[in-house]
């Protein structure tokens, strides 16, 4: 049985989030500055048509090509997110925004958008490919307050991709932090990158210290192959990669690959 809170925002148990990827935006080293904002719009919205058609339950929209990744928004960047966002979002399921890595962003424009959740790193320092990354939660929830946006819900990562913890506390540890006393709506667990798992063992972890609190979902690496065995534990899926072509983080999505997914994700609902 999934999460309360994710039956409520999803409509089912163990939800499918699909990632919506932005090419790389304006103000980034690897944009194209030939490719339109209309060329991004009709990319993007073949991607979600496919991921809506097969029955994903949630969409993600995120800066994955923004690389390398930035600790700080720009203006530019968020003006193009939320043009296209308000462009291609669905209005017949929930979705999300995620950027990569400045948590105020994606509340802003998931409050221009209609978004119902974000995804981000709120809590803890880390060495990271960034740099050293220091997080604010305690800024970043009153900035959310401020701005009237109390009802989108905040999906912590807690175990953030290219990048590794500093200090001695265990991940159960700092995920049961995360809720107590952070306010995390949901807790996210990453492998070492996008599409790479993490271990099922890392999920138990986190599950055990959370208890029933909030929903502990996979974010990165789920497949075909593993999501049964992955979903025996998670209340959730967020997935990307692994649905394009190739399973090729930078593809266009692949129908094939994600009726598969769905196939084995609705079997899984089925038998619990």
């Amino acid at each position: 049985m999934s999460n309360p809170l994710l039956s409520e925002l999803f409509g089912t148990d163990k939800p499918v989030i699909a990632m919506a990827h932005f090419p790389p935006l304006p103000g980034t080293p690897l944009h194209d500055p030939k490719v339109s904002l209309q060329s991004m719009i009709d990319l993007m919205g073949v991607d979600i048509s496919i991921l809506m058609k097969c029955g994903v339950d949630g969409i993600l929209f995120c800066n994955e090509g923004d690389r390398p990744y930035a600790l700080q928004g720009n203006f530019e960047a968020v003006a193009v997110m939320t043009h296209i966002i308000d462009a291609l979002a669905p209005r017949d399921r929930p979705f999300g925004v995620d950027y990569l890595w400045d948590p105020k962003v994606p509340l802003a424009v998931g409050l221009a958008t209609g978004a119902t959740f974000v995804r981000e790193v709120f809590t803890g320092v880390y060495e990271s490919d960034m740099g050293l990354w220091n997080t604010d939660a305690a800024g970043t929830l009153r900035y959310r307050h401020n701005i009237g946006a109390d009802g989108m819900k905040c999906f912590y990562n807690v175990t953030p991709e290219f990048a590794s913890y500093f200090g001695n506390r265990n991940l159960g540890d700092r995920s049961k932090s995360a809720v107590v006393s952070s306010l995390a709506d949901a807790i996210l667990v990453s492998g070492l990158t996008a599409g790479i798992e993490p271990k099922l063992e890392t999920i138990q972890e986190v599950k055990q210290a959370v208890g029933d609190k909030v929903p502990v979902l996979l974010n990165t690496g789920g497949k075909v192959e593993n999501i049964r065995r992955f979903l025996s534990v998670a209340d959730g899926v967020i997935v990307g990669s692994s649905l394009k072509v190739d399973g090729y983080t930078w593809n266009p999505v692949d129908e094939q690959r994600v009726r598969a997914f769905m196939d084995q994700v609705r079997d899984v609902r089925g038998k619990a």
